[in-house]
């Protein structure tokens, strides 16, 4: 039997949140403002300008011009998130529901208050939570702009050939409440000096920093992370919600926060320049001459240096083999070329720091221990792959991945392939896991927890920046809604590309990114992913170029055989769920956008939900309801489309249903649920007008459309739609609220 939510119904199910003198306080006059108060009476006024269904030319944001045009001119991040802001605000002001949202914003600012440090309320726990993550939650309106210039800095950062990585760590370090670096960067010198000398300088540096982060900790609670980290927080557990193990998961997250997280990050950063191109370059120099005999290694290795920080291993050109559990003694592996074999290497407190530098050839990194091809369970690991058509494959815990620690891997060329299983491609737990594939045709295969995942404490992030590329996460475990005697849906679990998650009961989440440059892009998704947070985290995923497929739910199982499990997708495409934010971002391309429910901009549980597309001719292809632009249980749901001429299947978009039952009413203040379309000619399945506003359920639905470059411009009119009733499959609004 599957293990049941089990929630306390005594609140007549409610909140997950129990709300002791709100209604107290709310009645004195007073409105709480991110946690602080304010007098309501002290808000301005305004005049409500609507006079029955026709809205007066005034109510027009003043960014928005009078006449269409026949395209939308080119903008930028910040002047797009600037018109799907005054949008949101205008119409709020228009409908009179400035307080009804300043009451939303209060109202989770105060329940955040309720179950900060170590208070807890129900599952909900103060520990481990991010003061960006708090800020980004008790300010919903600044949350557009500073989600767009983040992904935007981190991928201007993260293409920069040379010293961009240190900047992409070091706008995480500031998300992180992370302490500023504590030592200057390391450099490497004139073109004379030894490259291998520097090497040993960093490999010197990267191990202080490593002693650095554990010391906080005691022998026993050392002893006791290194024993039970990986059942606990990976092989035991077929959900991603949860733990199954949910005390001993707390008290393991209890040690991890003592680690110092600033020296795991001044670790990072000291390694990164290795990778870059000119240093690899450097690399190429050192002559093939000396063969010495180095156990695990079959082929010819040119040096072993004995340094005092490790050891350094050179590989010749030819094609070698490299058993790296056999070489235990080994802290950094070079190879200049050839069509190599590594397997295994495991990075644990046993050997807490591997660095792997491959210079060139078709290379093979192959294993099923955890820890694994850049991966760490306590330790620091970084792979760095030059040049070549290269195949990961491993099992959990590998590829980018870490708890406690940092896991790297950088891939600057080739068509390359990743396989993995739980906690893999970018995911991290009390730590770093930053996966960086730079060039070609790529293709990324996980289970749970996947690509861009991050975990308590936790910043990982995928990066890809150029080639058509393939991604899929889930398509293994059934999911945990499978068996919800509130709203049973079929599918699998997910958990990836760019979510931040945190575990209920145990944690609040950290934070998941991923980057994809150019090239028309194919994503397959189960359950909770792509550009979610959930349970107190925050998640992103930006597309910047390229026509690109969201294909919704996988189409094969994980092994490539048939599903098992009907198409069915659940959380998907900038979502929020359970005090939690997400966001998803397309820049340019025609684009598809396929789910079933609860996705494509949707928001549940107090918490905040963006899709936003920059151009091209889209197609938002959810099957269900609760979607495009939807906000659910006191949720704030936006879809932001700017240029082109878009479809929208169903007719759910932008509709907010008037039904609450996690809060108390009117306090939490409503649903707010927006689809904004600016430009082209649009196809909406709920039948409403190019060039209007309208009403959408109740008054917190808004479908506004403008800029018809078909349709002569007219005063926009405000109508009120209907929305069929739902599907038992469908319902997003049970009479019994489903908790997960």
């Amino acid at each position: 039997m599957r293990r049941r939510f089990r929630v306390d119904h005594r609140r007549s199910e409610r909140s997950l949140f129990v709300v002791p003198y709100y209604a107290l306080v709310l009645s004195c006059g007073l409105i709480v403002n991110g946690g602080g108060y304010v007098n309501a009476q002290s808000m301005p006024q305004r005049q409500r300008t609507t006079t029955g269904n026709a809205v007066a030319p005034s109510e027009t944001p003043a960014s928005v011009s009078a006449t269409a045009t026949a395209s939308m001119p080119p903008a930028s991040g910040p002047e797009l998130m600037a018109v799907l802001t005054n949008e949101i605000t205008s119409g709020l002001r228009q409908r009179n529901l400035d307080r009804n949202f300043v009451q939303f914003q209060n109202y989770t600012g105060y329940q955040l208050n309720l179950s900060t440090g170590t208070r807890h309320v129900n599952e909900v726990t103060g520990n481990c939570r991010l003061s960006w993550f708090d800020y980004l939650l008790r300010n919903p309106l600044n949350a557009p702009a500073e989600s767009e210039a983040f992904t935007r800095y981190l991928y201007e950062s993260v293409r920069m050939p040379a010293g961009g990585l240190d900047r992409t760590l070091a706008i995480a370090r500031s998300k992180m409440d992370v302490s500023v670096k504590k030592s200057l960067p390391v450099k490497p010198q004139a073109a004379s000096d030894d490259p291998l000398a520097f090497v040993s300088e960093v490999l010197e540096r990267v191990q202080r920093s490593h002693a650095e982060a554990l010391a906080p900790l005691t022998a026993a609670e050392l002893s006791n992370l290194d024993r039970n980290i990986y059942p606990l927080l990976v092989s035991q557990n077929d959900v991603g919600y949860t733990l199954a193990n949910r005390g001993a998961g707390r008290r393991i997250c209890d040690m991890l926060e003592k680690i110092d997280r600033g020296a795991i990050h001044d670790a990072a950063e000291t390694m990164v320049v290795l990778s870059e191109p000119a240093f690899g370059e450097r690399l190429k120099q050192i002559p093939e001459q000396g063969n010495v005999r180095v156990p695990g290694v079959s082929g010819t290795v040119l040096q072993k240096l004995v340094t005092p920080a490790g050891t350094i291993v050179v590989g010749g050109r030819g094609p070698n083999m490299y058993d790296l559990d056999a070489m235990s003694d080994v802290q950094v592996v070079i190879d200049l070329g050839g069509n190599d074999v590594y397997r295994e290497g495991t990075v644990s407190l046993d050997r807490p720091v591997l660095i792997t530098l491959d210079l060139d050839g078709n290379d093979q990194y192959v294993g099923s221990k955890p820890g694994i091809q850049g991966g760490a369970i306590l330790g620091i690991a970084m792979l760095v792959d030059f040049a070549g058509d290269d195949r990961y494959h491993g099992k959990d815990m590998a590829q980018a991945s870490c708890i406690g620690g940092a896991g790297i891997l950088i891939d600057h060329a080739g068509n390359d392939r990743y396989t993995g299983f739980r906690r893999v491609q970018g995911q991290a737990f009390a730590g770093i896991g930053l996966l960086v594939d730079r060039d070609g045709d790529d293709q990324y295969h996980g289970a749970m927890w996947t690509q861009g995942m991050g975990c308590p404490l936790g910043f990982g992030m995928l990066a890809d920046l150029r080639g058509n590329d393939h991604y899929y996460t889930g398509g293994y475990f059934i999911c945990s809604y499978a068996d919800d005697e509130d709203n049973p849906t079929p599918g699998y679990e997910g958990w990836g590309q760019g979510v931040g998650a945190g575990l209920r009961s145990v944690a609040s989440g950290g934070i998941g990114v991923m980057l994809e440059g150019d090239g028309d892009d194919v994503y397959e998704f189960d359950y909770l992913s792509h550009g979610g947070g959930y349970w107190l985290g925050l998640g992103f995923a930006r597309d910047f170029g390229g026509n690109d497929q969201r294909l919704g739910a996988t189409v094969k199982s994980f092994t490539g055989g048939p599903r098992g499990e009907p198409s069915f997708q659940r959380f998907g495409m900038g979502f929020g769920c359970h005090y939690a934010a997400g966001f998803c971002f397309d820049d340019e391309g025609d684009d598809t956008y396929n789910g079933t429910i609860m996705g494509i901009g949707h928001a549940w549980d107090a918490s905040i939900g963006l899709l936003g597309d920059f151009g091209g001719n889209d197609q938002y292809r959810s099957n269900g309801k609760t979607t495009q632009g939807n906000g659910s249980q006191a949720g704030l749901g936006i879809l932001f489309d700017y240029g082109g001429d878009d479809r929208y299947r169903n007719y759910s978009q932008g509709y907010a249903s008037s039904s609450i039952s996690y809060h108390e009413t009117p306090h939490c203040g409503g649903n707010f649920s927006f689809l904004i379309d600016h430009g082209g000619t649009d196809g909406y399945g709920s039948r409403v007008r190019n060039n209007s506003v309208s009403q959408r359920g109740s008054s917190g639905g808004f479908l506004i459309d403008r800029f018809s470059p078909v349709a002569p411009p007219k005063t926009a009119t405000t109508t009120k739609t209907r929305t069929p009733s739902r599907t038992a499959t469908t319902n997003s609004q049970p009479s019994r609220s489903s908790r997960r």
